[in-house]
């Protein structure tokens, strides 16, 4: 495959969030696998022909330093947040009926600024996912009261029935191959295994890192409350939740609802998922990169 367009299809993508790369960074998220030498010679070949820019050791589509000293200052407040991210990891994988955490959004791509989320994808055990997703939010609504709800960005949970990403995009391949395990060995496993479709997008997620440190051993409420609720009332409960979940949703994007941030609030739900509507945020990153891309001469 020629080099350029698969150069600059990389470095355009994240131009999208005016984010430099540096070389390692194009290889790991490049669409096909080449020798660092051929790399190395294909980024000086772009930036002779001013096609890129090289910013104290970054490449840019925009001759803007200032970019640089953004995502250096990202990345040290990131290496602040994974610190809590981490301890908060542990603490929310006590929640019954979880069975892996990873670290996903800005921070999963080692950048964080003034009012980045702690963003995490939580994988439950099958059937199960309504239970846990409510006792977790239920937790949250507590954590508004010490101003801290930007730690707890739980926004993305599947369970073990329906490991596979439905949407099948370069969006969501980027967000798998950075995804930061946690807690849960086991479940991240299954998960990254089952969704090997990300290497038609980017070969080198077969090089990603699955596994997390030993897992903390399950406290007494979580076994508790599994063992209690694991049988016909559990299931009841686990839809009555879901119903009432996607009611209160419903209601939400009728009304055009707005989060934090100025962004309009939507949420697929389902037996086995409940995450973001790909209609929203997915699809403006897919058509704002379609239209770079058109902007680009990748002949």
């Amino acid at each position: 495959m020629p080099l350029r367009p698969s150069i600059l299809k990389v470095i355009a993508y994240f131009d999208l969030f005016s984010f430099p790369v540096s070389q390692e960074e194009i290889r790991r998220f490049l669409d096909q696998e080449v020798p660092e030498s051929c790399l190395q010679a294909g980024l000086e070949a772009l930036v002779a022909a001013k096609c890129l820019f090289r910013l104290e050791g970054f490449y840019s589509l925009r001759d803007d330093a200032s970019l640089v000293g953004r995502r250096i200052k990202g990345a040290q407040h990131a290496d602040e947040l994974l610190l809590i991210a981490d301890k908060i990891s542990r603490f929310l994988y006590q929640f019954p009926y979880v069975r892996g955490i990873g670290i996903s959004g800005s921070l999963s791509k080692h950048y964080a600024d003034e009012d980045s989320d702690i963003d995490y994808f939580i994988i439950t055990r099958r059937n199960r996912l309504w239970i846990a997703r409510t006792l977790m939010h239920l937790f949250k609504k507590w954590s508004f009261l010490r101003g801290r709800q930007h730690w707890y960005c739980m926004n993305y949970f599947v369970d073990e029935e329906a490991l596979e990403i439905e949407e099948k995009n370069i969006f969501t391949a980027t967000e798998l191959i950075t995804l930061l395990p946690a807690c849960g060995n086991g479940g991240l496993v299954r998960f990254f295994d089952a969704n090997n479709w990300v290497s038609s997008f980017l070969p080198h997620y077969k090089h990603r890192i699955a596994v997390t440190p030993p897992n903390p051993p399950a406290g007494f409420w979580k076994r508790a409350l599994e063992n209690l609720l694991d049988n016909r009332a559990g299931d009841r409960l686990d839809d009555l939740f879901r119903r009432l979940t996607t009611k209160r949703w419903d209601k939400k994007e009728r009304r055009g609802a707005l989060d934090g941030k100025g962004h309009r609030m939507s949420l697929k739900t389902g037996k086995h998922c409940s995450r973001p509507n790909p209609e929203m945020l997915q699809r403006r990153i897919l058509d704002q990169y379609e239209r770079k891309l058109n902007e680009l001469d990748l002949d």
